[in-house]
């Protein structure tokens, strides 16, 4: 009996909660609607006008975003490519990779779906094997891993997949999440709630970190297939 009673006490409080979030809502609408009602017809043709020049500036920028490569994964076969492609971009997320780790296969194919929708934000990747200087100079340890990079500088990086739920099963939100933790990309999620944390148990998939050598330095595999 009592156990019902705090079932129908919970169902009152959700329902006065959503009855109050609705006038919330009801309220804002009617006093967009009232500040419409109330213009003349030049005020809404500048509102008219401010609105397409938005429109306008944002189809403008997405056609230069895309003139510099952005809108998709790729490769760069090259350090040199590395710096002019950082410096036409403020975001930018490169993927060190190596042909033998199959966690980059992984990561490859979340980075494809985000650097279609992300449009903001360019999204390369680098053989690590062929850019020894630059994984030095990145302090890049750990295969995968990506250098989120903003106006021509290291801001971040996604060592493994650590902060992806520690999983190899991670979803592209969660890959997305992380990234916009660094605000290399636009997110419009909440950022204090990772997509992975109502998970019961995060994958337990990894294993010992093995050295592996390129060209002479010393780096961490995030995979035990190599």
């Amino acid at each position: 009996m009592a156990a019902d009673t705090s079932v129908e006490i919970l169902q009152k409080v959700l329902e006065n909660e959503i009855l109050q979030t609705t006038k919330v809502v009801e309220e804002h609408l009617d006093a967009e609607m009232q500040k419409l009602d109330q213009m003349d017809e030049d005020e809404l043709e500048r509102l008219k006008q401010r609105r397409l020049e938005a429109l306008k500036k944002a189809k403008q920028q997405k056609q230069e975003w895309l003139s510099k490569g952005h809108g998709e994964y790729r490769e760069i076969p090259s350090e040199r490519d590395f710096f002019q492609e950082v410096k036409e971009s403020k975001n930018v997320v490169c993927h060190f990779y190596r042909d033998t780790t199959f966690r980059c296969q992984i990561m490859d194919k979340h980075l494809t779906v985000l650097a279609k929708k992300h449009v903001e934000t360019k999204f390369l990747k680098l053989n690590a094997e062929k850019s020894p200087f630059l994984c030095e100079r990145l302090r890049i340890k750990v295969i995968p891993t990506l250098a989120l990079i903003k106006d021509g500088k290291s801001q971040d990086y996604v060592v493994g997949f650590t902060d992806l739920g520690n999983t190899d099963d991670f979803t592209t939100e969660t890959l997305e999440w992380r990234l916009g933790c660094a605000d290399i990309i636009n997110y419009s999620g909440n950022l204090m709630e990772p997509p992975f944390q109502n998970q019961k148990k995060f994958g337990t998939s990894f294993t010992k970190l093995e050295k592996k050598t390129i060209r002479g330095k010393i780096y961490d595999s995030d995979s035990d297939d190599d």
